[in-house]
């Protein structure tokens, strides 16, 4: 009968969903933790009208999310020959006011996956998405079975057997649930604790698909018990349990009927919504039936893995690799870098890569450790870094496969062969991409990665001249026993951060010193310690900050740059930040993730203002500005760290 009064049902419904969110207490939290993010190996035909496609679908879904006040969508949009189908979800629990957050938020950083690939994943806390270019709405695909354990209480056997029961009801219901999703509260017994329990799988799945992605994340929380919570992803579906509440008590749903043999699968009575009511617990039932029956036809592939699937590194033959290089050759060879010596290679299938032989000495621990650190770079998919596509042992011998960057290095731009070939908007867009490949290692990939050695020669072009920092966690296959102080690979020196060269202080903010030094040498052309001016050496940081102190911004700049390409004062705001980064306090450099929104933001920085920074000389004495003038020294170093050449 609902049916003949749509207008009325949906202003009703919309009442009652809104009502839900404001007056049940539900504190506002987007939940943008990320998890993990996939990209595919491989590029659309034509990647304009993908975008374009992909935009589309994009609008669609924060359209469906927003307008018609739903927790999944899907979209797609078919113009020309590559067409884009996306799919978002959050969890139910969230507002929609924090879906819309969450979604933004993703939408966003999706985009760090490179231009025209074929797909990609993203997965945070509160929300999922995904793109494709082919249908993929009805996989339950896992995303890497990523599992997030908390802390072990105390008194902990009575409420490791209430989770695993909790966690066995929810996988065995929530399949039979109009929606696929339930929240429970149960009462540990003998306790005042109780357990929050939340399970969801994306909509268009099948029932059996959403039983069995449900069944691989009731495994993978074994591990955690008795912690006192963990939570599960996969690309099919979420499960969560805390001791803490997550959701309002009025969100939870009475899944004692789905849990018989053969349960009914028609009907959800969702309990404590606004006022009791009975008849608008029926009208939301009937609701989800609707838009049940009403969704998007699926696209039936069955269980694919989709081209964003996350897995480990290629492991790469050594007689594959070495015919590749044709034996390593001294033709082949790209460079030389800290980290070992780089060759160009193409494999049977025609595809050009990178191969680095590894230099990092022999240890047990590294042995050990080698598998699961390249494992762990190789998940690192983002525009701005270098793809590690795979591995090889042959004896004890170490190589890593690269993805194959035709232009080479910024370096080479900026003092090689090609100096003075990149314009003003190739620097600035060397500049942001570095930011963003740095604020991701930093702050959104799960496991922070410290650089060590940033640098113009670790910094790589691609054919459209995007860049792509090499060499990322390297220094995690370095021997745990082995010191900054007595490994060549930690750093460059020009580039290296005082703390760091000097005492073994290692945080992000090393990264960001050294960042501050490449943005310097982009603007001026010039390399870090080898300007000479009236005879008298002087470093490139110092004479920034001596410009700078002067107002004369524009006289450090690169004299092969047209004026007429670059706005003075953008100039200054980029030499202000790298002066920025070079402060001599850790504390006082800013995040990379702050230095990208001061890079996009527009006019000056009149509450930030740099101070002098301090420079250290070949022979490891850190100065300022002052005590390169009168010859002193803070302090004395007795230790030396080799200078290396770029890759």
């Amino acid at each position: 009968m609902y049916l003949q009064h749509k207008p009325l049902f949906f202003f009703v419904l919309s009442f009652i969903i809104w009502s839900w969110w404001t007056l049940d207490g539900v504190v506002s939290d987007p939940q943008t933790n990320f998890v993990k993010i996939g990209c595919s190996q491989y590029n659309v035909t034509d990647v304009n009208i993908f975008h374009q496609n992909l935009n589309a679908t994009f609008q669609d879904l924060k359209a469906q999310i927003g307008n018609q006040s739903k927790h999944f969508a899907t979209a797609q949009a078919v113009k020309g020959n590559n067409p884009a189908y996306a799919l978002f979800q959050c969890r139910n629990y969230l507002s929609i006011s924090d879906c819309l957050k969450c979604f933004d938020f993703a939408a966003d950083h999706i985009r760090n996956c490179s231009v025209g690939v074929t797909g990609a994943r993203i997965i945070y806390e509160g929300c999922f998405l995904r793109y494709e270019s082919s249908g993929f709405f009805d996989q339950n695909t896992d995303a890497g079975n990523n599992i997030v354990c908390g802390n072990k209480p105390r008194n902990s056997t009575e409420l490791a057997s209430t989770v695993e029961k909790v966690l066995t009801d929810l996988e065995t219901a929530t399949p039979r649930i109009p929606g696929f999703y339930a929240a429970t509260k149960t009462q540990v017994p003998n306790s005042n604790t109780s357990i929050y329990a939340f399970a969801q799988c994306l909509e268009t799945v099948t029932q059996s698909g959403c039983q069995d992605c449900l069944n691989t994340g009731f495994k993978n929380f074994q591990i955690c018990l008795p912690n006192s919570n963990a939570k599960t992803y996969d690309a099919g579906c979420f499960m969560r349990y805390s001791t803490t509440a997550f959701f309002a008590d009025n969100q939870t749903t009475n899944i004692k009927q789905f849990l018989k043999q053969g349960g009914s699968n028609k009907k959800a009575i969702i309990g404590g919504v606004v006022g009791g009511a009975s008849f608008i617990l029926i009208l939301l039932a009937l609701f989800v039936l609707y838009r049940r029956s009403t969704s998007t036809k699926r696209i039936r592939r069955g269980d694919i893995l989709g081209a964003t699937e996350l897995k480990g590194p290629v492991n790469y033959r050594y007689k594959d690799l070495k015919a590749a290089t044709k034996n390593f050759s001294k033709e082949n060879k790209l460079g030389e870098g800290g980290f070992g010596d780089v060759y160009k290679g193409t494999l049977k299938n025609g595809k050009i890569v990178a191969v680095k032989k590894l230099a990092l000495g022999q240890s047990k621990q590294m042995e050990k450790d080698f598998e699961s650190e390249v494992k762990l770079i190789s998940n690192v998919h983002h525009r701005n870094l270098i793809r590690l596509l795979g591995c090889c042992s042959k004896g004890q011998e170490r190589f890593l496969v690269y993805e194959y960057m035709k232009n080479n290095n910024v370096g080479q731009f900026l003092f090689g062969t090609n100096k003075g070939s990149l314009n003003w908007k190739q620097r600035y867009n060397i500049i942001l991409g570095t930011a963003r490949g740095l604020a991701y290692l930093h702050e959104e990939f799960h496991v922070c990665i410290i650089h060590r050695d940033i640098k113009t020669s670790n910094i790589l072009l691609d054919d459209d001249f995007q860049p792509k920092i090499a060499d990322f966690g390297l220094a995690r296959l370095l021997p745990k026993d082995q010191s900054h102080l007595n490994t060549k690979f930690a750093g460059t020196m020009g580039y290296t951060a005082p703390e760091y060269a000097m005492h073994g202080q290692l945080s992000e903010k090393v990264d960001t010193y050294s960042y501050g030094v490449v943005l310097l040498e982009i603007i001026s052309g010039q390399k870090s310690g080898e300007l000479k001016i009236d005879d008298s050496s002087e470093l490139l940081l110092q004479r920034a900050w001596r410009l700078h102190e002067r107002g004369m911004h524009i006289d450090f700049v690169d004299k092969t740059l047209d004026p007429n390409e670059y706005d003075a004062e953008e100039v200054k705001k980029i030499i202000e930040i790298a002066l920025l980064c070079t402060q001599a306090s850790p504390a006082a450099r800013p995040t990379m993730s702050e230095i990208v929104v001061m890079l996009k933001s527009k006019g000056l920085m009149e509450h930030k203002k740099p101070t002098m920074p301090v420079y250290v000389d070949t022979n490891l004495r850190p100065r300022t500005n002052n005590s390169m003038s009168n010859g002193t020294s803070s302090s004395n170093a007795t230790v030396s760290i080799s200078s290396l050449s770029g890759r």
